[in-house]
């Protein structure tokens, strides 16, 4: 008698909840099924009763040829869409001391759950018991097109002007896994995109996929353009080596940062970043650094734009291409989005994500930054009145900065 997923899987000592497995009947797994075992030659061992599911058992004395097994999910995860895919152990190892240190300086700001989560991060056991393997994958979003940044425009971070990433890369990432099952049956895994306290960067790092630049993020000669997701795993899979650090006496990342929040090189002081000022920040913004925004109204990019080896950076994925103008839109008709329009336009963005209370802070700074036209003072008129302290506060700044 044919046994059910989830009981091989309890067998085995793996939380259901945590085990991703199809039916046999599913075409895309019977291709992905035979198309594996052809490829590695038979050499995995572990026949299940299910339907001639293959699944490789991991005990010391398995004959499973898991560097084979390790070129054939990369295979898999290029079908899929990811630009790469590497494998690291799951140990962030000198990181997490400099995470710690960075956390006690109060680099952090208001990210109270960095702080909370930090040994979560530090240990990848306490998210996923049994994990001793971290499967890293990166796909590209660089836009299709310029985007246009005039001063009556809005500047939005290229990563938010598409489809929410959270969803694209984790659904991707299951589907990853899924292909593995079909190789090898249930094995233990929880898949990450940027939603649990991962050091995504670190086992990119150490999965071969770049080097940490100097602003912090991941960047390799394909450039930093690239969203990061993981798989956390029990399959034992040889670790790949990290790639050299390509950087040099560059500090063009540095010299470009508006309000100088890259302070070191490979340290950033998040509270004087944009990024996090436009989007983390919850309560005001700082006058010192309102100026400093310019027209940007969520996110920054200038330590990526600047960046030599993003000349060498591959067009994103369609799925991020711009939606609804957010890369042509002006800062006024945004700012005259109701919350019913901003809340309706947004949703599967990440930009919904701060609502439409910052939404309007950080548009009322952008206005106070640019030139003192009739439109400009209108708009920021009709919201002196909003029902928000936090949105009138700046909505006062910007006029007396247009109308001092």
């Amino acid at each position: 008698m044919a046994k059910c997923p989830n009981h091989r899987a309890r067998q085995r000592g793996f939380a259901c909840a945590e085990v991703a497995f199809e039916e046999n009947d599913h075409p895309r797994l019977q291709q992905w099924r035979q198309h594996f075992a052809q490829a590695l030659g038979g050499r995995l061992v572990g026949q299940f009763e299910n339907g001639g599911n293959i699944g490789a058992m991991h005990d010391q004395d398995s004959t499973v040829n898991y560097a084979a097994l390790k070129e054939k999910i990369r295979e898999a995860g290029r079908e899929l869409g990811f630009a790469a895919v590497g494998v690291a152990q799951a140990d962030p190892g000198p990181a997490v001391e400099k995470m710690r240190e960075w956390l006690a300086a109060g680099c952090h700001g208001e990210m109270d759950y960095m702080a909370r989560h930090a040994e979560l991060r530090a240990d990848p056991q306490q998210l996923h018991p049994g994990t001793i393997t971290v499967i890293s994958a990166v796909i590209d979003y660089l836009p299709h097109r310029e985007t246009a940044e005039g001063p009556d425009q809005a500047a939005i971070s290229r990563y938010a002007q598409g489809r929410d990433y959270h969803k694209v890369v984790r659904s991707r990432l299951q589907k990853l896994a899924d292909a593995i099952s079909a190789l090898t049956g249930p094995f233990g895994y929880r898949v990450f995109s940027d939603s649990a306290p991962v050091m995504e960067v670190e086992f990119a790092r150490q999965a071969g996929l770049g080097w940490r630049g100097k602003h912090t993020l991941l960047l390799s000669k394909e450039g930093s353009w690239r969203f990061l997701g993981d798989i956390y795993t029990d399959l034992p899979l040889p670790p790949d080596a990290p790639v050299e650090e390509r950087c040099g006496t560059c500090t063009a990342c540095l010299d470009a940062c508006p309000t100088k929040a890259i302070v070191a090189p490979y340290q950033v002081d998040a509270r004087r970043c944009i990024s996090y000022l436009t989007i983390e920040l919850a309560g005001p913004i700082p006058e010192e650094f309102r100026p400093l925004i310019g027209n940007r109204i969520y996110g920054c990019d200038d330590c990526q734009l600047c960046c030599p080896w993003n000349r060498f950076a591959q067009l994103g994925d369609p799925e991020f291409s711009p939606r609804h103008g957010l890369d042509t839109a002006t800062l006024i008709e945004l700012f005259n989005w109701t919350e019913a329009e901003f809340n309706e336009r947004l949703a599967g963005n990440p930009i919904r994500r701060i609502g439409h209370e910052r939404w309007l802070r950080n548009i009322a700074v952008a206005l106070g930054n640019g030139p003192a036209t009739v439109d400009r003072k209108k708009a920021l008129k009709m919201k002196s009145d909003h029902a928000s302290e936090l949105v009138r506060e700046h909505v006062e700044w910007a006029l007396t900065r247009l109308e001092p």
